[in-house]
């Protein structure tokens, strides 16, 4: 999602201009620069917090030549997600987990053990049905 996709949405739901909601928002982000730069922490309840912490001087290592390079201290914006916002991100993990455990699931009327007319006239088993001989349509659809 980008700025623009997120003063489309708002404008729409709050019945003001595109350019109206705009201003707002890039107003928003200003504020909360301005403030990590100032005070170093923003708190936004059932949000999250944004904070400036300080990262100590470390050695790092060039992955192109294998050079040893002192990296300097800096400051880096970090953020912690709030409850509301993890409970959210757990439910999509939640979600995925069902949908994965379903997608695995054989139908009931299925035998796992013996693949689908893979029998002949007599009724037994000819044994594993073989690959077909190029794609057959979506792999994800099996």
């Amino acid at each position: 999602m980008t700025k623009k996709d997120i003063v489309r949405t708002i404008s729409e739901e709050v019945g003001l201009t595109q350019q109206q909601t705009k201003e707002i928002v890039q107003k928003t982000f200003d504020a909360i620069i301005e403030s990590l730069v100032r005070e170093q922490r923003i708190e936004l309840r059932n949000f999250g917090v944004f904070e400036v912490k300080p990262r100590a001087a470390r050695k790092a290592r060039n992955p192109r030549t294998g050079e040893q390079v002192d990296v300097p201290r800096k400051h880096v914006v970090t953020f912690k997600p709030g409850k509301s916002m993890e409970a959210k991100v757990r439910e999509l993990d939640a979600a995925e987990a069902r949908r994965v455990a379903d997608s695995s699931t054989p139908p009931a009327d299925i035998n796992p053990t013996q693949p689908k007319n893979s029998s002949d006239d007599s009724g037994r088993s000819s044994g594993p049905a073989s690959p077909p001989d190029g794609p057959s349509g979506r792999w994800d659809n099996d």
